[in-house]
């Protein structure tokens, strides 16, 4: 038997059906709570686990080339597996099941906030999830910069990104401009050997270039909704949180569709729910432009990773061992912690705003850093603090 026969007889012997990857993709949208770490983890103990779809180093092979690529890791891990297993239809298969389910209940939601979300209950609600969500983006922050953060200067430009997004800079150029600048100091150091001079002169023509006036409120549309979500679904790298500073840039700063509140609020109902954090597009979608608005929201965000997914799986075994493309993901995540980092500044002025929002962020830190508690259980149970102390309060 022929090399290519062998391979071919292994590529056989590991498929399966679509009906096991879409009851597979079902139950993980489901259950899998508490952001894209968790569910990989989830992800692993069925399929490499329990299953043996998938071997622990093609698992790890799949794991390297996802976060080369733009999109939500966990939903296009589960769609990676979806394709080694039942082809191009166990890749369609693996992400609307792993899609839909939270986004159904985003939707709903989403419905019930528009229509309570501004009463007393709904407000204090919300009064208690809002710290949670700080504390929950703080643990998320430190736990990937213990791996993005590999040095000083890695260190430095994730600063120099918190700085800038601070100071008014687009977000995209930022995260796109800090990949791009780590690759050529770290692939060509021995034409950099000054490299913190260079840095230096290149930062203040960087923010006089980028630097742009920002836009005057617009009428909503469809078609503008549907474009800002398939923006953010091709460009963005990192993880879900970074999703925020997207949305606040796009939906709040320049076209005033949504206020910070909305925002947060979102991002609430988002850790709320099973699935992938990239369903707060659900959310936002329905605040903004209703039924079409949520449905269109969706597809735009997820669309992009079905076809990366299918276009790089060929590719997967040369990533591994490419200098350019790992300097170039070293830049991006560092430049993706420094805008989750500067939205979380932002985000926390509006969550934190008396002494027992600053406790419940404080014990929330505590318990997701010492105890390693489960996101979701801290969402639900700073709801109902903001329940009691409302109904306590009069």
């Amino acid at each position: 038997m022929s090399e290519l026969e062998q391979k071919e007889a292994i590529i056989d012997e590991e498929r399966g059906s679509v009906g096991e990857v879409a009851r597979l993709a079902l139950k993980l949208g489901f259950t899998a709570f508490g952001g894209p770490a968790a569910h990989i983890a989830m992800l692993h103990d069925e399929v490499v686990t329990r299953r043996k779809w998938i071997e622990e180093q093609r698992f790890l092979d799949l794991l390297g080339a996802t976060n080369l690529i733009p999109g939500p890791n966990s939903t296009e891990m589960v769609i990676h597996v979806g394709h080694i297993r039942a082809g191009y239809a166990g890749l369609l298969a693996a992400g609307v099941g792993f899609i839909l389910p939270a986004a159904a209940i985003v939707l709903a939601l989403a419905w019930l906030y528009a229509n309570y979300g501004t009463t007393p209950t709904g407000e204090w609600l919300l009064y208690g999830i809002k710290p949670v969500i700080i504390a929950i983006v703080l643990q998320a922050l430190w736990s990937l910069g213990r791996k993005a953060v590999k040095g000083t200067f890695l260190g430095i430009v994730g600063a120099v990104v918190f700085a800038l997004y601070l100071a008014g800079l687009d977000e995209l150029l930022l995260l796109f401009a800090g990949g791009l600048l780590v690759t050529i100091i770290q692939v060509g150091r021995h034409r950099f050997s000054r490299s913190e001079n260079n840095v230096s002169t290149f930062l203040p023509w960087f923010a006089a270039t980028l630097a742009a006036p920002l836009a005057q409120a617009v009428p909503v549309s469809l078609s503008g909704l549907f474009l800002i979500f398939l923006k953010i679904g091709a460009v963005l790298y990192g993880s879900g949180y970074v999703l925020l500073a997207f949305l606040r840039n796009d939906l709040v700063v320049n076209l005033g569709w949504l206020t910070d509140q909305q925002l947060l609020d979102a991002v609430a109902v988002g850790q709320f729910t099973p699935g992938p954090v990239f369903t707060t597009a659900t959310f936002v979608g329905f605040l903004v432009a209703g039924w079409p608005g949520a449905i269109l929201a969706t597809v735009a965000i997820f669309l992009p990773s079905f076809f990366f997914v299918a276009a790089i799986s060929p590719l997967i075994p040369r990533l591994r061992n490419s200098t350019l493309l790992a300097s170039l993901l070293d830049g991006v995540n560092v430049a993706a912690l420094g805008l989750m980092a500067a939205v979380t500044w932002q985000l926390g002025q509006a969550a934190i705003v008396d002494w027992l929002t600053a406790l419940l962020a404080i014990l929330s830190a505590v318990l997701l850093f010492r105890f390693k508690l489960n996101s979701a259980w801290l969402v639900l149970g700073g709801a109902l603090i903001g329940l009691a102390y409302r109904f306590l309060s009069g």
